[in-house]
């Protein structure tokens, strides 16, 4: 396993967030007839907050990001990227690991494009399926009855 640490984003890294869903979903959404090098930068730009981001470092440069939003109850894990690069050593795992601890008392929920491998590592995490369309499969990870006081 490779070693990671997360560090709050800054607005500068707004770029490298864009080239990092350029760099990991390219090719998921060429599959899908939906790439847009435009869009695409249009939309981290919409959801990227750097309250709400942290990026992933490996000695000291970016390898990756995670944005957390809540919504009401729930948190909506987005921007989920690991250079694919650096992808397969544990390090999206090592993060998600992370999150769900920080967050093990909230209902977690993100959405994977259609036939992404990424969906395996949500499933090893405890996420279910909850619905999905011809993009995007939306899961949720509810917490524990133990967690919850049940």
């Amino acid at each position: 396993m490779t070693e990671w640490m997360l560090r709050a984003a800054e607005p500068s890294d707004l770029a490298d967030v864009v080239a990092l869903k350029a760099a990991t979903m390219r090719a998921d959404l060429e599959r899908l007839g939906r790439w847009d090098d435009e869009r695409s930068a249009a939309r981290v730009a919409g959801a990227f907050a750097p309250d709400r981001t942290r990026v992933i470092q490996i000695d000291g440069r970016t390898a990756g990001s995670i944005s957390l939003r809540r919504d009401g109850e729930s948190v909506w894990l987005e921007l989920f990227y690991v250079d694919p690069a650096l992808q397969g050593r544990g390090i999206g795992a090592g993060v998600l690991r992370s999150i769900l601890t920080e967050f093990d008392d909230r209902e977690l929920r993100l959405d994977v494009l259609q036939g992404s491998r990424a969906r395996g590592l949500y499933e090893r995490h405890g996420f279910v399926f909850e619905s999905e369309d011809e993009i995007d499969v939306i899961l949720v990870r509810r917490p524990s009855p133990a967690v919850l006081g049940e």
